[in-house]
């Protein structure tokens, strides 16, 4: 017979930090995501992009186009970087 002392048998599962553990890895991923801009401005728009791409209510209902218009950049741009923050998230359009 085997006998595992390995604390990852030995021990019980507590949902509540390994929850808490999945929710900073997530908020972790988006933040560096979103810190990855080259400038103050890249950043704010890697911002807006992220908040358009979860919750489109928290600007205002914006178009990606309208979001790129504002900030002086072309649509295949902010289209580019919903692509590249859903595949850094696993988010699915």
């Amino acid at each position: 017979m085997i006998n595992n002392s390995d604390s990852f048998f030995a021990e019980p599962i507590n949902p509540r930090l390994e929850a808490r553990a999945l929710a900073l890895e997530v908020i972790c991923r988006l933040l560096l995501w979103m810190a990855d801009g080259a400038t103050l401005e890249d950043r704010g728009l890697r911002t807006s992009v992220a908040l358009y791409c979860v919750r489109p209510d928290l600007v205002d209902g914006r178009t990606l186009e309208q979001i790129g218009a504002l900030s002086g950049r072309t649509k295949q741009t902010v289209h580019k970087l919903a692509d590249s923050f859903r595949l850094t998230t696993g988010l699915k359009p």
